[in-house]
């Protein structure tokens, strides 16, 4: 007897999956069926996803809310989509894009539709991905251009740096001996020399 099955994938802890747990219950799937990742959807390497898919048989029918769910790279899912309904035999139905129903139209017809309209789909959840992205790297070059700091504020030079870079310089110490003198690694030590040489 076939199964029903639902999938749910929220991209971090501060998502809410509640949208798409609401959308399963409607549909009477068992609570053992329903299978939950706080994952990324850049690959398929996901536990959970993993679990449901060891467990479907020929027949069964899986039901998510819609494409970006299932994945955010274009070719795995396509892949991934190939895998669940050529290989294993199972029905697929996207919630938020009726057209993506693998139980309707079996035939030649019917299944070009549905690969063309997913190829469309997969395609759109991949290039918003590539423009958050482009807008993320945008924000963080406007956000230097205006002066504003990322990463670890750097510490600040030791009281006795300007000594023991004067001594160092007059080759008074090692280098070794100069960053153990500030308490630093070597590497850092000569970062701050170069830093501290440009500015003065």
């Amino acid at each position: 007897m076939a199964d029903i099955f639902g999938y749910i994938r929220v991209s971090s802890r501060d998502q809410n999956e509640e949208r798409q747990a609401a959308a399963f219950r409607e549909l009477t799937i068992p609570a053992k069926n329903i299978f939950m990742d706080r994952q990324s959807g850049k690959d398929f390497e996901r536990p959970s996803y993993k679990r449901m898919v060891r467990r479907m048989k020929k027949d069964d029918l899986l039901y998510i809310k819609s494409i970006d769910r299932l994945g955010r790279n274009y070719e795995e899912i396509l892949e991934q989509w190939r895998i669940l309904t050529k290989e294993k035999g199972i029905d697929i139905v996207v919630l938020d894009m009726p057209l993506l129903d693998t139980r309707r139209g079996k035939d030649l017809m019917g299944t070009f539709l549905s690969d063309i309209v997913l190829q469309v789909l997969s395609f759109v959840a991949e290039n918003e991905r590539t423009a958050i992205r482009q807008r993320q790297a945008e924000g963080i070059a406007a956000a230097k251009a205006k002066g504003v700091k990322f990463g670890r504020p750097a510490r600040p030079y030791p009281e006795n740096f300007q000594e023991v870079h004067h001594d160092w310089r007059k080759k008074k110490i090692t280098l070794r001996q100069a960053a153990e003198a500030c308490g630093m690694p070597v590497g850092t030590f000569y970062g701050k020399v170069r830093k501290f040489e440009n500015t003065t």
